[in-house]
């Protein structure tokens, strides 16, 4: 199956520029939110606004802007079920190939001496782990990138096949779940500790 749409949301920006420029060369369209959209739109790269593809704005700080049918309609539909082709159809939902996402940085706000629990709090992603999961539970359709590490791989692969293999987007979704899984671990640490000290009392 053909990359032709690709979702990128990063908080960690290292190559995502460069990134989007070789998926723009490709011709493939890149949908994105917030800092990710402003950093391609000073790059001169073509990106839609996450908002214009649900038709709803980024709202409450941010904290709702991907929670929306348009966007994991598009992650999560089996492209050869007829009755998931005719839902796509009937609501206007267009299937997204691939989805470029880390995390906010909760593990690097909790490692400062500082940090409030309000501010340890603000920095737990939740649309961020959502469409990771979703991509990762995808993956027989939707390749699912975590680690820009990984950004110059991918690249080379779709400049050499514009797809990629069953086995290897089942490789980047273990990674994933992975991810998400050390991610939330984290946070479940955290607050355990938190607890223990009396902050939720």
């Amino acid at each position: 199956m053909k990359v032709k749409r690709a979702l990128i949301s990063v908080s960690d920006k290292t190559g995502v520029v460069e990134l989007g420029r070789a998926l723009a060369e490709m011709g493939i369209e890149i949908i994105s939110t917030g800092g990710t959209m402003r950093t391609f739109k000073e790059a001169g790269i073509p990106v839609i606004a996450v908002q214009d593809v649900t038709g709803f704005p980024e709202m409450m700080d941010g904290r709702v802007k991907t929670l929306h049918p348009k966007i994991h309609g598009g992650i999560l539909a089996i492209r050869d079920n007829p009755a998931h082709v005719q839902a796509m159809k009937e609501h206007g939902i267009q299937g997204i190939d691939l989805v470029v996402v880390n995390l906010y940085p909760f593990q690097q706000t909790i490692a400062r001496a500082d940090v409030t629990l309000a501010e340890a709090i603000e920095n737990i992603d939740i649309g961020g782990p959502c469409m990771v999961r979703a991509s990762a539970k995808n993956n027989k359709y939707v390749a699912i990138v975590t680690n820009p590490d990984t950004y110059g791989e991918i690249v080379e692969i779709l400049k050499k096949d514009g797809e990629f293999t069953d086995a290897y987007r089942l490789e980047l979704a273990r990674e994933a779940f992975q991810h998400t899984a050390e991610y939330d671990s984290a946070i479940a640490g955290y607050l355990a500790q938190q607890v223990g000290k009396g902050a939720a009392k």
